[in-house]
């Protein structure tokens, strides 16, 4: 896979939870003064409502390693079931509770037994889950949907990544210098690129490109 990033990003390594961090902080703000319409509206996640991911949200956040497992051993590996146990157990019973939970959990640094930089996957891509339904956009740390995108890029679906979804197409950040993949040029900014890639189609009317049609098919 041919890969070129900008000069002067800083190594992920060290920085993902202060942005985490920022993430969670910022998508409090955003969310502080939703009415309970607002709160009820469909996700870019199927099934579920602004109220359900930000509720899925506070319970990955307290998410351990140890807890990752003894609760898929609770609902037999299946992550569907996993999920909906998560979501019941992090959502409060009015939307309100449900923020002033992902208040408390805003600086946490526990992770289920994956790779790091999930932790900010999470936040951005659910951060997009909630805002584009909601009309809100956000400016996000260039460095934070890079990493994000390269962690997508190279992991496979089964693990949460998007490898064999963006398989025979090249993406071509139009705000980053950054490249990914080999085949028909996909164009955009690094968020559009990211939200596409992840599967939300919600994305592929901000994209141009003869790859378009492609990913298309795989989204």
């Amino acid at each position: 896979m041919n890969l070129v990033v900008a000069a002067g990003l800083p190594d992920m390594k060290n920085d993902i939870w202060p942005m985490v961090h920022a993430e969670r902080a910022a998508l409090i703000e955003d969310l502080e003064h939703l009415d309970d319409a607002q709160w009820a509206l469909p996700s870019l996640c199927d099934g579920w409502t602004v109220h359900d991911v930000v509720a899925h949200m506070v319970d990955t956040a307290r998410t351990t390693r140890l807890g990752f497992v003894v609760d898929m051993v609770r609902t037999r590996f299946d992550f569907d079931r996993h999920n909906a146990l998560g979501l019941v157990r992090g959502r409060g019973a009015t939307p309100r509770q449900t923020l002033d939970g992902l208040r408390e959990v805003a600086t946490l640094t526990s992770t289920p037994p994956a790779p790091l930089v999930t932790r900010l996957v999470e936040e951005v891509l659910h951060g997009e889950d909630v805002r584009r339904p909601l009309g809100i956009t956000r400016s996000y740390p260039q460095e934070a949907v890079v990493s994000c995108l390269q962690y997508l890029a190279r992991t496979a679906a089964s693990f949460g990544g998007a490898k064999e979804r963006i398989a025979g197409v090249r993406l071509t950040a139009t705000d980053v210098d950054l490249s990914l993949g080999d085949g028909p040029d996909v164009r955009g900014t690094a968020l559009a690129l990211l939200v596409a890639a992840s599967g939300r189609r919600v994305a592929l009317d901000e994209l141009d490109g003869p790859g378009v049609a492609t990913l298309a098919d795989l989204v």
